[in-house]
């Protein structure tokens, strides 16, 4: 059966976060379309991975039966967060800006599974896997905004997922998420809502298209 490996990193719980309303609301119509299927859900700010280390880094780079007690117990960590995503038909990822990139826990994971000969490389493990990520942000850093330049979530993520790992990246992006918490950006709220409902919409849509390709495949 399908199996989807979902990853939320908001600090905010449920429905005070954005990414991780829209992201259920993709996980919701998955799992109406695999009804039978796995989800593996790491919530990233309740239970973070550890951060990377030298131990776990080296051990990367070192055979098995060279590794030290130290780089074996920190490998077996990153072993299992890479096993989760080799095993994963397809990925969500939940990432909010903060401050203008996205959370540490995140990039924590990243750093986890980022590891050259098997998910890096000219064979990456996960190749050609869908992963759709909810990038939700405060304001708005679309292309001809005065803050283009400070997006630094959805650029890092395509040169990891997409152009390293080398999976089959989409992205979801609610924005101007503070304008209903900001005094000075209420005149914004229309266009949070606009973008709010597009969001769920896309959600929902990209989940059904996803949970297809994988049940085709």
């Amino acid at each position: 059966m399908a199996t989807l490996l979902h990853i939320d990193s908001s600090v905010l719980p449920g429905e005070a976060s954005s990414s991780r309303s829209v992201a259920a609301a993709f996980r919701g119509v998955w799992e109406e379309q695999h009804p039978g299927g796995t989800v593996i859900h790491r919530d990233l700010a309740a239970d973070p991975v550890p951060h990377i280390t030298a131990a776990a880094w080296t051990a990367g780079l070192a055979a098995p039966a060279a590794r030290t007690p130290e780089q074996a117990a920190a490998f077996a960590v990153r072993e299992t967060l890479i096993g989760e995503l080799e095993r994963a038909d397809a990925v969500l990822i939940g990432a909010p800006m903060y401050n203008f990139s996205i959370p540490s826990t995140l990039k924590a994971w990243v750093d986890n599974v980022y590891l050259i000969g098997r998910t890096a490389g000219e064979t990456p493990s996960a190749k050609g896997t869908p992963v759709v990520v909810v990038a939700s942000r405060g304001g708005s850093y679309a292309p001809g905004t005065p803050r283009e330049g400070f997006e630094f979530v959805q650029n890092y993520l395509e040169a990891v997922l997409r152009d390293t790992f080398g999976m089959d990246l989409e992205f979801i992006v609610p924005e101007l998420t503070l304008s209903t918490r900001v005094p000075a950006m209420s005149d914004l709220i229309p266009l949070y809502e606009a973008s709010r409902e597009r969001a769920f919409e896309d959600a929902a849509r990209k989940a059904k298209e996803v949970a297809e390709r994988v049940a085709a495949a």
